[in-house]
């Protein structure tokens, strides 16, 4: 069994990232248009900011928003109840072998820059910096 080139310390493959992305364009276009046929799913504006998939590409895990970060149960919620659609046209798009399971996760990456931006905002660090 091939080790996880993730947990190693190399990092994803090109072929992940590659895919990753592929999957990522896909579900943001596949969201914006409403081509889901879930009216409440329809009805939201989801951002998916970063694809992951296993070094084996058997499950790639999206990293979604809402527009405004409203509402974060209820979409997660949403999307899992719909994933097997999105899985399909995933998978019509990108004409993989086997396409990848769904996941999704509440995207952190926004509030990990606001907290950064507020620690490098306090005196005692810009201090440091300008030393």
């Amino acid at each position: 069994m091939a080790k996880n080139k993730s947990q190693d310390g190399r990092g994803p493959s090109q072929r992940q990232l590659r895919v990753g992305e592929l999957i990522r364009r896909t579900l943001s276009e596949v969201l914006s248009r409403g081509d889901i046929h879930d009216p409440d799913l329809n009805r939201m504006s989801i951002t998916v900011g970063e694809v992951r998939t296993s070094s084996d590409l058997k499950i790639a895990t999206a990293y979604v928003l809402p527009l405004g970060g409203q509402g974060d149960g209820d979409f997660l919620k949403l999307l899992a109840r719909n994933k097997y659609e999105l899985r399909r046209a995933v998978g019509k798009k990108l004409g993989l072998k086997h396409t990848p399971d769904l996941r999704f996760q509440i995207d952190g990456t926004f509030d990990q820059m606001d907290a950064t931006r507020r620690m490098l905002e306090q005196d005692v660090v810009r201090r440091d910096i300008e030393e």
